[in-house]
């Protein structure tokens, strides 16, 4: 039985360039294709910040909670100025 070493098949330098073509071509097809994708990707979400951004262009009013938190901090700031100022609440 002949095995593949004895027949010269592995000592054949074109056998080692042909792998080593495959191989850098299946390299370079893996990374173009990530590449692809990652661009993809990249515009995907630029569309998806300008979608956030336009959304939130126009003036936009507060609340209710909003409202009340800032009436409650202005209710707030007049009793510790009348503290201040020596008013009895």
């Amino acid at each position: 039985m002949t095995t593949l070493a004895g027949a010269g098949i592995m000592t054949d330098p074109n056998f080692y360039m042909t792998i080593a073509v495959a191989g850098l071509a299946g390299l370079a097809m893996l990374t173009f294709a990530t590449l692809t994708g990652w661009r993809g990707w990249l515009s995907y979400k630029l569309e998806q910040l300008h979608a956030v951004g336009d959304a939130n262009a126009g003036p936009a009013l507060p609340n209710a909670s909003a409202r009340i938190e800032i009436a409650d901090l202005k209710e707030r700031i007049r009793k510790l100025e009348a503290i201040a100022a020596g008013v009895d609440l």
